[in-house]
């Protein structure tokens, strides 16, 4: 943390946070969505297009749409908020403050907003519903979303599904389609619990970023609410009670832009429980200086892992049948292995 950072600290009673300079979102992404990504940004080009296409006239728009009807911030208007994103921006050492516009609107909603300079857009609603440091954790989503480019790189991933749809002229080739977009709505999943992770490290304590996660579900009520308690709800919805709940689960979320409340919060509490956020705290993690060398395959075998991981901890009924078949199957090929070393006639 820099000196003058640390002084602001002190005067205003908040605590020093943990700068990361020259942080690399590649540091908090899912591994799901850090492999999308990194492979999208290979496609040199198309991200310059498509901040070209859309700077040259939607970005406008949108901007002039939010001066027009929304409240900027500054150290006049909105002064607490609009500190919080300076301070968010410099955690995370990004080169610019975003602007950002509180709206009315009694919806609980953020968005961030822009490809070429991106601004972020809270609801009054959500400004309503939490308190200083939830704020400071979705302020930290957001500027998760603009560091990772996720508005550039889905719309990429967009058109080229789109591009797609002449799989449905193939034989049998609408099923591709569908299942391109059942892919890109999982990376949109993913991508948001990646922001979760980054808001997590710009508070720097997993208390009010669950707290804010869990009035997501269950509004302003946060003195009924318990987050063990909603951890253990978390755990009974993963596990369900047999393979109807999975089939049913599956229907709930693959319509949804945002994986739902329970699994939020379950998901950033184990990342914040384990080795790879103590590692970015204690100054270990990807540098932006190194995006352009990333591997995809790499990345491809980082998610592999992470995968094999969710299947090996999950309780859902699907997984543990899926899990125990390929552990059979796994134990009949050693059998059978076993049998054709051993040669005719061993039993």
């Amino acid at each position: 943390m820099k000196a003058d950072d640390e002084g602001t600290a002190r005067r205003s009673g908040a605590p020093a946070r943990t700068r990361f300079p020259g942080i690399s979102s590649r540091a908090y992404e899912h591994p799901a969505d850090r492999a999308a990504l990194v492979a999208l940004r290979k496609l040199r080009g198309l991200d310059t297009f498509v901040r070209k296409f859309r700077g040259a006239f939607l970005e406008r728009a949108l901007r002039m749409e939010a001066l027009g009807e929304a409240v900027r911030t500054s150290d006049r208007q909105f002064r607490t908020v609009h500190r919080t994103m300076r301070e968010a921006s410099r955690v995370l050492d990004l080169d610019r403050t975003p602007e950002l516009f509180v709206r009315l609107d009694r919806d609980v909603n953020a968005a961030t907003v822009g490809v070429d300079r991106p601004f972020v857009v809270l609801s009054s609603g959500m400004l309503e519903l939490m308190d200083a440091e939830e704020l400071r954790f979705v302020i930290g989503h957001e500027l998760g979303h603009a560091m990772s480019g996720h508005l550039v790189y889905g719309t990429i991933a967009r058109f080229l599904a789109e591009a797609g749809r002449v799989l449905a002229s193939v034989p049998m080739g609408g099923l591709g389609l569908q299942a391109v977009r059942l892919a890109l709505g999982e990376w949109m999943r993913m991508s948001e619990l990646s922001c979760d992770r980054a808001g997590l490290l710009v508070v720097q304590d997993r208390e009010p970023c669950l707290r804010a996660l869990m009035k997501l579900a269950g509004g302003a009520h946060l003195g009924e609410m318990d987050a063990g308690e909603f951890l253990r709800q978390a755990a009974e919805y993963r596990r369900g009670e047999d393979l109807r709940d999975s089939v049913v689960k599956f229907l709930i979320e693959q319509p949804r832009s945002h994986p739902l409340a329970v699994a939020r919060v379950a998901e950033l509490d184990h990342w914040a429980s384990g080795d790879g956020y103590r590692s970015v705290l204690a100054g270990d993690y990807a540098l932006r200086r190194d995006d352009a060398g990333a591997s995809v395959r790499g990345e491809l075998r980082t998610t592999g892992a992470s995968c094999a991981e969710r299947v090996r901890r999950s309780t859902d009924p699907l997984l543990v049948m899926l899990r125990d078949l390929a552990v059979s199957a796994d134990r009949a090929g050693d059998h059978v292995l076993n049998a054709v070393r051993r040669g005719p006639g061993a039993t």
